[in-house]
């Protein structure tokens, strides 16, 4: 696939110069400014930032978005419950997300290739299978690289776990990392110890140090790094003492509002999530484990959806209710779903074939359900969805023309979303 006259032109040197990170020990992600039309279309961005909201493990579709009532040996401990939009039920365990329905959309029949933890999570994340041979970028990392930094803040950040590598689309496009919401960043300030004066000569002789590459011997083969690395300081220390650091603080929330987020990781991921779009982050990833539920499944489901169901439904509120909603798409995911079937140990375990996925917000349409599996959830029976179907929507809602490619360090031109298209149904006109 041939990719746009502006994308072709770019160089690496290029590529690096348009961009820039930052970080004490890590980065702050900054893109490549428009680099990209729409496939050669005037199909305006629906969609500016995106949370993806990453359920580890495998999440139980059928124990979650797809129950199958009245199923022996299928159906399990939950009960179908309504929502606020005619069609679509989910489980009791999500009745906060019930209410929501009416602001977003379910994919029911997604179908995975991969039964894996390691290589499903790679494929889910990157639309690409794992090979020995190449490193692919995942989705928030494909985005920020094609979209123009908005404020101080990190393009990219990852939440309560890192996000997947950048892979060949390089350090520019590294999530910025979070350990845990709310907690001090020991990464934006200086060492105990380091005044500002002292940090201002450490830099000082770090540039004199690094001149070399740029006007010495290692001038032709050392200047892109130099420049980059250059850059990323200067970002660097931008963000350290930019005002914007305060969307890091969830106490600055009212205290009823962190209450509705629910007291877990996994809710202060989402409230800090939803503050950082709105100080211009592009792509934030929240991440959450133990949904590799093979032994208890119901107990752990319970207990699980006692955690996601009031941080997103209050993510989506809130979202709504401050008219970001529009531009901000909200999508939750898994590496693949779980067996029909309950095993012995009262689990269900890794079932690829089919699962679901939810969105909301940044040009998805409302109150809408997409797909459907068969009657016992063991794969698609209409609108079969790959990952990179997923993938290629979210490109399309962002402007981004998911077809180009890129080059890799070895000059192997790569799309940015491997086999998929755009699902236009799910996408408002």
């Amino acid at each position: 696939m041939q990719c746009c006259d502006s994308y072709r032109a770019m160089t690496r040197r290029g590529l690096l110069k348009a961009s820039s990170a930052a970080g004490i020990a890590t980065l702050l992600s900054m893109s490549i400014r428009n680099l990209v039309t729409y496939a050669g279309t005037d199909r305006k961005a629906q969609c500016d930032h995106v949370i993806l909201l990453w359920m580890s493990g495998g999440m139980s579709h059928l124990d979650t978005f797809d129950p199958k009532p009245d199923k022996i040996g299928i159906t399990g401990e939950f009960k179908p419950i309504k929502t606020t939009c005619d069609g679509i039920d989910l489980t009791e365990i999500l009745p906060g997300i019930a209410g929501q329905m009416k602001h977003a959309a379910v994919v029911r029949s997604l179908a995975g290739v991969e039964g894996d933890h390691g290589r499903a999570t790679y494929n889910v994340l990157t639309s690409y299978r794992m090979t020995p041979q190449l490193v692919h970028p995942s989705l928030g990392s494909v985005l920020v690289s094609q979209l123009e930094k908005q404020g101080d803040l990190p393009t990219f950040v990852s939440i309560s776990g890192r996000a997947l590598s950048a892979g060949y689309l390089g350090q520019a496009c590294e999530a910025y990392y979070v350990g845990s919401a709310g907690a001090p960043d020991p990464y934006v300030k200086l060492p105990e110890g380091i005044s500002d004066v002292r940090q201002q000569k450490r830099l000082e002789v770090l540039e004199q140090m690094n001149r070399k590459f740029e006007t010495g011997a290692g001038a032709a083969t050392g200047r892109d790094d130099y420049d980059a690395t250059k850059a990323s300081y200067a970002a660097a220390r931008k963000f350290m003492n930019s005002p914007a650091l305060k969307a890091f603080d969830i106490n600055l929330e009212k205290p009823e509002t962190r209450a509705a987020y629910g007291d877990t990781p996994f809710g202060r991921g989402c409230l800090l999530a939803r503050r950082l779009v709105e100080e211009g982050v592009r792509f934030v990833q929240v991440n959450l484990g133990g949904f590799d539920t093979h032994g208890n499944n119901f107990p752990t489901m319970r207990r699980l959806g006692a955690t996601i169901d009031p941080a997103i439904s209050a993510l989506i509120a809130d979202l709504a209710a401050n008219g970001k909603l529009d531009r901000t798409m909200v999508l939750l995911m898994s590496e693949f779903g779980r067996t029909p079937t309950i095993n012995g140990g009262a689990g269900r375990d890794h079932h690829p074939g089919c699962f679901s996925a939810l969105m909301a917000g940044g040009g998805i349409r409302k109150g809408f359900l997409y797909g459907a599996s068969d009657d016992e959830g063991r794969k698609p029976k209409e609108h079969a969805v790959t990952v990179g179907d997923i993938h290629a929507t979210v490109c399309r809602a962002m402007g981004i023309d998911h077809e180009i490619t890129v080059p890799t360090p070895l000059g192997r031109p790569m799309r940015l979303v491997d086999e998929g298209k755009p699902i236009k149904e799910l996408l408002q006109t």
